[in-house]
């Protein structure tokens, strides 16, 4: 796909905001991940509800292959912990812990449970109980141009498929709002649209049976080598066990 001078900042490198950061990377949106790497999912003994997967995917393989699949779309990655996100102009610089800086055109925050650094903004905050989440309409958009939520931060349930079906749809809505042509996200078959006198639209995709044999063969191979070995890494456990260990 066609690459654009829009920039998108994902602050969070969960389910959401991976989910999201697939669709603004594959449209061709300059996009960048920042995350200190600590998703809640990697707490998960063993994902059993994600659709696709009768007998359940160690969570920290879902996320290790859901990164892999957003850099292959072009999307890069920051380590670091975002502490304060100011309006500049018609976008956005955004501050971490460390002193790192990044400029965007577009924001979507979803950084589960943390959004203190989104108070520097006309945002509304909804408080339920101890949790703070941040309201947005139906796509994603919160009380600020340009600044998006997606995931448990815009109050949605706390399940995966959840949090992935929600951040794509909050990175569809930035594609949709920026300059970037799109119609779909679509790989079809040769003919699909110029076999009726149609011009590919943009975002798609036409194959021919050659390109779609490949295609499979390389996922095919892609995920025997990923489930051939048991994970390495065991569950992160809660912080506040963690602590009293």
């Amino acid at each position: 796909m066609a690459t654009s001078d829009t920039s998108v900042v994902v602050v969070g490198g969960g389910v959401a905001g991976l989910s999201a950061a697939l669709y603004t990377g594959r449209a061709g949106l300059q996009t960048t991940v920042v995350s200190t790497g600590d998703s809640i999912l990697r707490r998960n003994a063993h994902l059993e509800n994600y659709p696709g997967f009768p007998a359940g995917i160690n969570p920290r393989l879902l996320l290790d292959l859901l990164e892999e699949q957003v850099a292959d779309a072009g999307v890069t990655f920051a380590d670091g912990r975002i502490q304060r996100v100011t309006s500049e102009g018609d976008g956005f610089e955004l501050l971490s812990a460390d002193g790192d800086s990044y400029d965007a055109d577009y924001v979507i925050a979803a950084s589960w449970a943390d959004a203190t650094y989104l108070e520097g903004l006309d945002v509304e905050f909804v408080d339920r109980g101890s949790k703070t989440f941040v309201g947005v309409d139906d796509f994603g958009s919160t009380t600020v141009e340009g600044l998006y939520a997606a995931g448990r931060l815009a109050e949605q349930h706390h399940q995966t498929v959840v949090a992935a079906g929600h951040g794509a749809q909050v990175g569809i809505a930035v594609v949709e709002d920026s300059d970037v042509d799109f119609y779909h996200d679509w790989t079809v078959p040769e003919g699909y649209f110029t076999g009726r006198g149609r011009e590919v639209p943009p975002g798609c995709e036409e194959i021919d049976e050659a390109e779609r044999e490949d295609r499979e063969a390389a996922s095919l191979e892609r995920m025997r080598e990923a489930f051939a070995e048991p994970h390495p890494e065991a569950p992160t456990m809660h912080p506040s066990v963690a602590e009293d260990e």
